[in-house]
């Protein structure tokens, strides 16, 4: 692939050692769906012999699991984070000002058998690069990708979501930024990569849910950034189905979650 890029040793800020990056995972966990809501659960149970109303914990943590693992629930923490950042609806009537475009890695899946066990994007990963791929088109605009090797994989997002851009779309991104571990750090670096190229004003592609922390990550940076928004789940149609506990209402909103815990955490930072 063409136009790779890589950071000079000085170039980089310090990235959080394994060492720090283990207990803030754990502490996460804990904070999202379901065990947020398991151990709010228990801690009624622990409570109820010396207190008979903390039964009501563990009652109220059941009705909130059973809320929040539902299409429609999860509506409540995910519409307020999409509200932000509107769907583009013509890249034509933008003003032609942006000279690149950014694209934020996503997780991937390991060892896909269809693919001759490589590394492949996962859906939301998938879905960024399609949306990259058609304002690629409509604005012949340059890409990065941008995303770091997580949990010990052999390949970067970034690598492996350039793969398939250019395999799956006929995109080739001009520059890959392998290192970056989270969104604060993706901001940065493709800074590093975009001014040493004389770039300043970008469109930055990300899921609707995620682009609150995102700009809040790249406008530090000083770039002049367009939201470039993709997968809008609070658009869909609901159904009765919606209504029902499921794992995918579940993970909408523990996604939702992760997110407001972040924009909570940049600003106590």
């Amino acid at each position: 692939m063409t136009g790779v890029a890589q950071h000079g040793d000085n170039a980089c800020p310090p990235f959080i050692s394994l060492q720090m990056q283990l207990p803030i995972k754990l502490a996460s966990t804990f904070l999202l769906f379901p065990a947020n809501m398991l151990l709010l659960a228990a801690l009624g149970l622990l409570l109820r012999h010396r207190w008979r109303r903390a039964i009501w914990l563990s009652w109220c943590a059941l009705a909130l699991l059973w809320l929040f693992s539902t299409r429609a629930g999860a509506l409540l923490l995910l519409a307020p984070l999409e509200a932000q950042s509107p769907a583009i609806a013509d890249v034509g009537n933008l003003p032609s000002t942006a000279q690149a475009i950014v694209v934020l890695g996503a997780s991937r899946q390991s060892q896909a058998p269809e693919y001759n066990h490589q590394y492949v994007p996962n859906y939301l990963a998938l879905a960024r690069l399609r949306y990259a791929a058609k304002l690629h088109r409509d604005t012949r605009l340059p890409v990065l990708i941008t995303g770091g090797k997580t949990n010990d994989a052999t390949e970067s997002e970034a690598e492996v979501m350039a793969r398939s851009l250019r395999d799956d779309f006929g995109v080739t991104a001009r520059w890959l930024e392998n290192e970056a571990m989270d969104t604060a750090q993706n901001a940065s670096l493709s800074a590093i990569l975009l001014r040493q190229a004389g770039i300043q004003r970008i469109m930055l592609v990300t899921d609707a849910m995620h682009m609150p922390r995102a700009l809040a990550s790249f406008q530090k940076t000083g770039l002049e950034i367009t939201a470039a928004p993709t997968v809008f789940f609070s658009h869909e149609r609901l159904v009765p189905y919606d209504y029902v506990p499921s794992g995918e209402g579940l993970r909408r909103s523990n996604y939702a979650l992760h997110e407001w815990i972040g924009l909570l955490w940049y600003k106590l930072r």
